[in-house]
C-alpha cells in the first residue's frame, strides 16, 4: 500500500508541476543487491555482497583515486561480536581506461560484479550490519549517489548464513535520489566519455606495453647501452666459434635480458601486492611522490649527478658472467643491466610509475616486459646479422643529446603527477595557467637546446645542425607555439587530457567569462556562491527559489540545470554546446540560469533538513535536496538534465538530457523562450 502510495504522489507531483514531462524521464533503477555468506571454517566466513547491473549500465570499482567519479565503497557498523580480516575484494577484475574529461585512469564493472569481506566470529551468531555505497551510470545519464543498508546473520558453524536488506519504505527505487555519499561527485558514462582503445582491461595493458616497448627503443640509444652493441656482437661471434652457436648464444642471452626485467616488474606486484598499487595509483601520497621521484630521475639525466648500483653488486655479477653456458650469458645480461643502470634507472622508475599509477597488478610486469624487448630484440638481431652493423651510426655527442632530451620530458610529465595531488585536495596552486607556463618553459628550453641555443656543462661543442636534429627541435618548437593560445584560455584538445580543468583557468579570453551584466546587478551575494562557479561566464543561480524569485523580477523563463560536479557528460555539454556563440547568447539574454548540483556534500543548515515525502528519506545536504526535488518534481533522477520553466515553476517545453547536437539545444531554448512570451 505505502509503495502504491508513493507511486500516486509522484504522478500527481509530476502531473501538477509539469506541463510538459519529458516522455523518457524516469526513476531509474539498474542495479539489484544479494547478500549472502560462505563458510571457510568453523570461525571465519566470507561476506558475499553481489550486484547484478542492467546491460548498458555501470558501477565503479573501489579504487579510483580522489576528484573522479564515485567508487564503491563499504561500511560495517563496528562491533565485538566479530572482526574484519583484510579489506573488502572484488572480482572479476575491473575494466579501466582513461577518461580525458576527468584527467585519470577510472574503473568500472558492468553485467556483474561481486564483492567479498572476510570476518572472524568472536561469538556463537552475530548479525553484521553495513551500508554500501555506490554509483551507477549509462552512455546517456548518471544517478545521484545511493546507499543501501543491510543484515547478514551469520552463526557459527553453519554453513550459509540468512541475509536481510533494509530499504525505503517509498519505492525501493526512490532510494537513488536522496541517498547520503561520501564523496562529492558523480560518476559518468564509460563509452560516452572514456578515450580507451577497447573497453577491457586489455586496452590498458596493451598501452603499458607499448609504453615500455618505446622506453625501451629510448634506453637503446642512451650512452650507456648504444656503444655496447659491437662489443657484445663481437664476443657471441668470436667466443662462439660459429656463427649457430654465435645466434643461439644472441638468442639466450636477448632471453636472458627480459627474463631479469620482466622478474623485476613481477618483484614490485609482489612486494607490495596488488591491493597496494591499486591504492597507489588513487593516493595523493604516491602521485606526490612520483612527482619528486620524475624529477629527480630527469635532473639526473640533464647531467646533475648519476644513478648508480654500488659497484661490488657490478664487479660480483661481471664474474658469474665468465662462467660457460646458459648461466654464464644470464648473468653477462645481468651485468648489462647493471652497468646501464644510470641511464635506464630513469626510464624504468617512470615506466614502474606509469604502470602502477594504472592500477593494475600485472602492469609493472607488462611494463617491464615491453621495456626488455625492445632491448634484447636489437642486440639478437646484430648478433644474428653482424653486417648490419656497418650501418649503425657512430657512437658520439648525439647520444648525450637523447639522454638530455629524455630528461626535459620526464621533468614535463612529473608535473601531471603533481597536478593530480593539487586538484585532489583543492590547493589552487597549480592551476592550468600555470601548467602551462611550466609546460612552455620545458618544451621551449628542450627546443633551444636542440637547437644548440643551450649548452650544458658535459655537451660538445655543435658546429652544425644535423638533419635528425633539426627536425626534432621543429616539432618541439611548434608543439610549445601551440601551447602559447591556451595561456588565454584556448582548449588544446590535443593535450587536454594533460592539463588541468579548464574551470582552473585564471586568466580566460576564450570562454568569455564576463558576466551578462543584468544577472550580475541582481544577483550579487546569492546563495552557495562561494561553492558553485557556471562555465563561460553565465552568472547562474544555485538556490532554485532565489533564481526563481530573480527571473520574476526580470521577466525571464527560468532554465533548471541538474548537474553534479563530476558529471562528465554535464561537462561534455558545457564544454562542446554552450560554447556555441548562439546558445551561449541565448542562456545570457533569454534565461536565467539555476544549476543545482545533485551530489554536493555541504551539509544544510538544521532549518532546512527535511525527511522527504517522496523517498521517505533524510535530507541533510545540498545534493540530496536538489536530487530529492529532481526526482519528486521532474520524475527522472539522471543528470544532466535541462528544464525550462515559468515563475511557478511549470514546465513550458519537454525537457533535455544529454545531446550535443547544437542545433538541438537552439531549437530547445528558442521553443522554451516563445512558450513563455505566450503566457
Amino acid at each position: 500500500m505505502k509503495k502504491l502510495l508513493g507511486l500516486i504522489f509522484l504522478f500527481l507531483a509530476v502531473s501538477s508541476q509539469a506541463q510538459f514531462p519529458d516522455p523518457n524521464a524516469k526513476i531509474y533503477d539498474p542495479v539489484k543487491w544479494s547478500f549472502s555468506s560462505e563458510k571457510l571454517n568453523d570461525k571465519e566466513y566470507n561476506l558475499i555482497i553481489t550486484a547484478k547491473i542492467e546491460k548498458g549500465w555501470h558501477v565503479y570499482s573501489q579504487f579510483i583515486e580522489e576528484g573522479g567519479p564515485i567508487p564503491t565503497s563499504f561500511k560495517f557498523q563496528p562491533s565485538s561480536d566479530y572482526k574484519l580480516v583484510g579489506k573488502v575484494t572484488e572480482s572479476p577484475k575491473a575494466v579501466t581506461a582513461f577518461d580525458k574529461n576527468f584527467n585519470m585512469q577510472i574503473a568500472w564493472h558492468k553485467d556483474q560484479v561481486v564483492f567479498k569481506q572476510k570476518v572472524s566470529l568472536l561469538v556463537p551468531k552475530t548479525n553484521i550490519t553495513g551500508t554500501l555505497e555506490f554509483m551507477v551510470c549509462n552512455d546517456e545519464r548518471c544517478l545521484p549517489p545511493a546507499e543501501v543498508e543491510f543484515t547478514i546473520a551469520i552463526q557459527a558453524g553453519s554453513a550459509q548464513a540468512d541475509m536481510t536488506v533494509s530499504v525505503p519504505e517509498a519505492d525501493s527505487a526512490s532510494s537513488i535520489v536522496s541517498s547520503d555519499s561520501s564523496s562529492a561527485s558523480l560518476p559518468s558514462s564509460s563509452s560516452a566519455s572514456i578515450q580507451s582503445d577497447t573497453d577491457s582491461s586489455g586496452g590498458s595493458l596493451w598501452a603499458i606495453f607499448i609504453a615500455g616497448f618505446i622506453g625501451g627503443l629510448a634506453a637503446f640509444f642512451m650512452p650507456c647501452i648504444y656503444p655496447m652493441i659491437p662489443l657484445t656482437v663481437s664476443f657471441f661471434t668470436k667466443k662462439s666459434g660459429s656463427r649457430a652457436k654465435g645466434i643461439q648464444s644472441a638468442i639466450i642471452y636477448g632471453l636472458s635480458i627480459i627474463v631479469i626485467y620482466v622478474a623485476l616488474g613481477l618483484l614490485i606486484t609482489l612486494i607490495f601486492g596488488a591491493s597496494a598499487l591499486n591504492e597507489a595509483a588513487s593516493s595523493a601520497t604516491f602521485n606526490l611522490l612520483f612527482f619528486v621521484v620524475l624529477v629527480i630521475f630527469g635532473i639526473s639525466f640533464l647531467g646533475a649527478f648519476e644513478i648508480t648500483l654500488p659497484s661490488s653488486l657490478v664487479n660480483k655479477m661481471d664474474e658469474k658472467s665468465n662462467q660457460n653456458g646458459f648461466l654464464g650469458l644470464f648473468f653477462m645480461a645481468f651485468t648489462l643491466a647493471l652497468v646501464s643502470f644510470s641511464c635506464t634507472g630513469p626510464i624504468i622508475g617512470t615506466l614502474l610509475v606509469d604502470a602502477v599509477s594504472k592500477g593494475s597488478y600485472l602492469g609493472p610486469a607488462i611494463g617491464m616486459l615491453g621495456f626488455s624487448s625492445a632491448l634484447a630484440i636489437p642486440f639478437t638481431l646484430f648478433a644474428i646479422f653482424p653486417s648490419w652493423l656497418k650501418e649503425m651510426p657512430k657512437s658520439g655527442g648525439w647520444l648525450n643529446t637523447v639522454k638530455v632530451s629524455l630528461g626535459f620530458l620526464e621533468i614535463a610529465l612529473a608535473f601531471k603527477f603533481l597536478s593530480n595531488v593539487d586538484l585532489a585536495y583543492h590547493w589552487g596552486i597549480l592551476n592550468r595557467d600555470i601548467f602551462l607556463i611550466i609546460w612552455i618553459i620545458v618544451f621551449g628550453l628542450w627546443a633551444l637546446y636542440l637547437l644548440g641555443k643551450i649548452r650544458l656543462s658535459h655537451d660538445n661543442e655543435i658546429n652544425f645542425l644535423s638533419l635528425p636534429r633539426l627536425f626534432f627541435s621543429m616539432l618541439i618548437l611548434g608543439f610549445t607555439l601551440y601551447m602559447v593560445p591556451g595561456l588565454w584560455g584556448a582548449p588544446l584538445k590535443a593535450i587536454s587530457a594533460w592539463l588541468p580543468p579548464q574551470v582552473t583557468q585564471e586568466f580566460d579570453l576564450y570562454s568569455n567569462r564576463a558576466s551578462s551584466p543584468a544577472i550580475a546587478a541582481g544577483a550579487s551575494g546569492k546563495k552557495y556562491s562561494g561553492l558553485f562557479h557556471a562555465p563561460h561566464g553565465l552568472d547562474a543561480f544555485y538556490d532554485y527559489e532565489e533564481g526563481l524569485a530573480y527571473a520574476k523580477t526580470v521577466n525571464k523563463p527560468i532554465l533548471i540545470d541538474f548537474t553534479g560536479w563530476s558529471c562528465t557528460n554535464c561537462r561534455k555539454m558545457e564544454a562542446s554546446v554552450w560554447p556555441d556563440k548562439e546558445v551561449l547568447r541565448r542562456l545570457r539574454e533569454d534565461y536565467v540560469l539555476i544549476s543545482l548540483y545533485v551530489d554536493d556534500k555541504t551539509e544544510l543548515s538544521e532549518a532546512e533538513k527535511y525527511v522527504s515525502g517522496f523517498s521517505g528519506k533524510k535530507v541533510n545536504t545540498i545534493g540530496q535536496k536538489w536530487s530529492d526535488f529532481q526526482a519528486s518534481r521532474f520524475g527522472t533522477n539522471s543528470q544532466p538534465y535541462y528544464v525550462i520553466a515559468d515563475h511557478e515553476g511549470k514546465v513550458l517545453v519537454p525537457p533535455q538530457a544529454y545531446n550535443l547536437d547544437i542545433s538541438n539545444y537552439v531549437n530547445f531554448l528558442d521553443k522554451g523562450k516563445i512558450a513563455f512570451g505566450q503566457k
